[in-house]
């Protein structure tokens, strides 16, 4: 085992990969006060991409801001190809222009609202909360199918499942996480007394020090950086446990849904193409993330290369497979609504979703549904249930 004070600051410094929904939050009402340590690194709020500066298509949609929920690391990839194979200028995009979030950031829902960005990344959990104030908004595809989040521990004391972490102390983000955390002891009929709840930032280092025995986090971040470090770690996901809502969301303004239906599918189009290409080669995905889009950010190869592998196991399902990247079946809308009432949010699936435009996507041009499948290495690394 590694000395804890060794490593307690690169894994502060690693942690900016951390991806929570207490980070997209910033519209009234939704928002937290995000971690001191993200707060001071994250990356540039108006970071443009290099598409280029004229539209290589026959549509003149003009210039595409997307909102982008976290800071420029390898969760973006899809997004990263699109933009530097020019996918979008083919698609009729004259530049490009992803803006960074963070901790201090702006959300997805009060960017698309005040008309910043034409699409946000989010998810359902902030999404909905926004449509209930009054936000005429909706999502329009998924690109996680599974969300990412976790309780992990370390294995010299393991919390396999939710039963486990029967008197132990819990390390939950004030905010937006503990929503979703009680959410979770909900759905598998937890009684909060029997844990300690411990309010934590976003260091995972406290889960080696003693200070809590579990840890709010994402399969996809901190335990492959505490395992990098040389911890041995255990892990339950969410998304297994009576949770299955989806994240990396597409959040759109309603109105743009009725009036430029055309560039939303130019914008979606593109979004297969580059997250198919990012899928199909985690490795130039993970260097575009760290010499190009977050070279500020001094992100390491091998952790951002793990990292996309472990996403595309939440990316990639059998029913993605057949019906392409970002649709959602009937029965997965439904159980996010489920989801949703279990955490706190009432809401329909007509209020929350309208997927009519992905589906015209496919039908429109079915050869885009021939996407990827696990890489040998995606699934080598699939993220621990």
């Amino acid at each position: 085992m590694p000395s804890i004070d060794r490593h307690h600051q690169q894994l502060v410094r690693s942690a900016l990969g951390r991806r929570s929904f207490l980070r997209m939050a910033g519209l009234a009402g939704l928002g937290v006060a995000g971690a001191g340590a993200l707060a001071a690194c994250g990356g540039s709020d108006t970071g443009a991409g290099t598409g280029g500066s004229s539209s290589g298509g026959s549509a003149d949609y003009g210039d595409l801001a997307i909102q982008l929920s976290w800071i420029k690391n390898i969760e973006f990839a899809g997004e990263y190809f699109a933009d530097s194979k020019g996918y979008f200028k083919d698609a009729g995009f004259s530049s490009v222009n992803l803006i960074a979030g963070g901790a201090a950031g702006t959300s997805a829902e009060a960017a698309v609202t005040t008309g910043k960005a034409l699409v946000g990344l989010s998810a359902p959990t902030l999404t909905a909360p926004a449509i209930n104030e009054g936000a005429p908004l909706k999502i329009i595809g998924a690109t996680f199918q599974k969300n990412a989040f976790c309780i992990v521990s370390l294995d010299s004391n393991p919390i396999p499942d939710p039963a486990a972490m029967a008197g132990k102390k819990i390390g939950v983000q004030s905010g937006g996480n503990e929503q979703i955390f009680s959410g979770l002891l909900k759905a598998n009929g937890i009684d909060p007394s029997s844990l300690t709840i411990v309010p934590v930032q976003y260091d995972p280092t406290v889960v080696t020090t003693g200070e809590v025995d579990g840890f709010m986090a994402y399969l996809t971040n901190e335990p492959i950086l505490l395992q990098g470090k040389g911890f041995k770690t255990v892990q339950f996901a969410f998304a297994d446990h009576g949770l299955p809502l989806v994240t990396e969301t597409f959040t759109v303004a309603q109105q743009t849904i009725e009036e430029d239906r055309d560039k939303l599918k130019a914008f979606l189009k593109a979004e297969i193409l580059g997250w198919t290409d990012a899928l199909n080669d985690p490795q130039e995905g993970a260097r575009l993330a760290v010499e190009q889009y977050g070279k500020d950010l001094n992100l390491n190869l091998d952790e951002q290369i793990q990292e996309i592998n472990a996403q595309a196991t939440l990316i990639v399902t059998a029913d993605t497979v057949q019906n392409g990247l970002f649709t959602m079946t009937d029965e997965l809308v439904a159980t996010n609504i489920e989801s949703l009432a279990t955490a706190g949010t009432t809401i329909t699936a007509e209020e929350l979703f309208d997927l009519s435009l992905i589906q015209e996507v496919y039908s429109e041009d079915p050869s885009l549904i021939t996407g990827p499948t696990l890489t040998p290495e995606a699934a080598a690394s699939a993220a621990p249930a």
